[in-house]
């Protein structure tokens, strides 16, 4: 799960506000007839309709985790949607050499574009590099490569906003409480993305002065480490008012520690949106009251930029000719006020 630089939403307004104000200057001035066939109209964008044949090559990591799993059902569901796609899909490995002699065949194969998710960005940039210099367009998933000339176009998730919504939502609901404490159960520290979701997490903090984080712990995503790592927390800090736990999968494990130490005095937040937080959340029959997404959508989309390179179409819905170069998705937080909204996402 990547960091990016951040788009400049600044000009983009600044360029439509340009362009409209131009439209309508002229559209109020000119005794020209309005012309009825315009650049925007004739933009060719991706539908529903088959449309030209395209073989997508996907190679994602091995799927180990509830929420990669979900990266890879998500990709092979989206692609049957499409008569004219055929999905060649790799096995997924977390060996680094394996998975770049997975997407090395894929480049043999000669696919029209590739859906990669690196097991690691930094060690799999030399291969995307490879198959946009072979001529075939990369979309990389998620975990980014260390170039950005190694793929056409990055979708992901955003981690630090990820932390920052976690955090808003603890906010609010601990505005009013004087000296209120929190706690932070992490994941793999030596992932960029773990410290991302803290950094975010902290920030949003800052503007409640009455809040106060007292103790992180870091786990490994598993159920396992989430129980043990919880345990510790709550045996070590007797009183506090709010939990953020980065990922839904070891959030089970963080709940069976919660419920077997008898603790139902503070509120929880989970993490990435699995089906077990989303049912537990509507329930309401425990501390977890939300989940902030880090949706696995993003494989589904992929699918759809893929298709749409492949066919040399721009996007739905946007008047470029082109897809863009990157998509940031929104972490969206999911209470039991919206659960119903959000539940077919959810991953087990």
């Amino acid at each position: 799960m990547p960091e990016i630089p951040a788009t400049s939403r600044r000009g983009l307004l600044f360029g439509t506000a340009a362009v409209s104000a131009g439209a309508l200057l002229t559209a109020c001035t000119s005794n020209e007839p309005k012309k009825s066939d315009t650049a925007t109209n004739n933009v060719p964008a991706a539908d529903d309709k088959p449309g030209k044949a395209v073989t997508i090559g996907f190679a994602g990591p091995q799927a180990d985790h509830g929420w990669l799993n979900a990266i890879n059902e998500n990709a092979k569901e989206r692609a049957k949607k499409y008569s004219e796609v055929t999905l060649e899909i790799t096995e997924g490995s977390n060996d680094t050499a394996a998975q770049i002699g997975q997407i090395q065949t894929l480049i043999n194969k000669k696919v029209d574009v590739l859906v990669i998710l690196p097991a690691d960005g930094k060690a799999l940039t030399q291969v995307g590099l490879q198959a946009m210099k072979a001529g075939i367009p990369v979309i990389n998933l998620d975990r980014i490569f260390a170039s950005p000339q190694a793929y056409r176009c990055w979708i992901g998730g955003d981690n630090y906003g990820m932390g920052l919504n976690a955090g808003r939502f603890i906010g609010e609901q601990l505005k009013d409480k004087p000296n209120a404490k929190v706690i932070e159960l992490a994941g793999m520290d030596n992932l960029e993305l773990t410290k991302q979701r803290t950094q975010g997490f902290d920030d949003a903090l800052k503007n409640y002065p009455n809040i106060k984080k007292v103790a992180r712990q870091a786990a490994e995503f598993t159920v396992e480490s989430g129980q043990a790592k919880m345990a510790q927390l709550l045996q070590a800090q007797k009183q506090f008012d709010a939990l953020w736990n980065h990922d839904d999968d070891q959030g089970v494990g963080a709940l069976r520690a919660i419920q077997q130490a008898g603790r139902d005095d503070f509120l929880m937040v989970g993490g990435a949106g699995a089906k077990s937080a989303m049912d537990a959340i509507k329930a309401d029959n425990s501390v977890l009251k939300a989940t902030v997404l880090y949706p696995p959508t993003m494989a589904a989309s992929a699918i759809d930029l893929a298709r749409a390179l492949g066919q040399a179409k721009g996007v739905s819905g946007m008047a470029e000719l082109e897809i863009p170069a990157s998509i940031t998705l929104y972490s969206a937080v999911v209470t039991k006020d919206n659960v119903d909204q959000y539940l077919p996402t959810g991953f087990n």
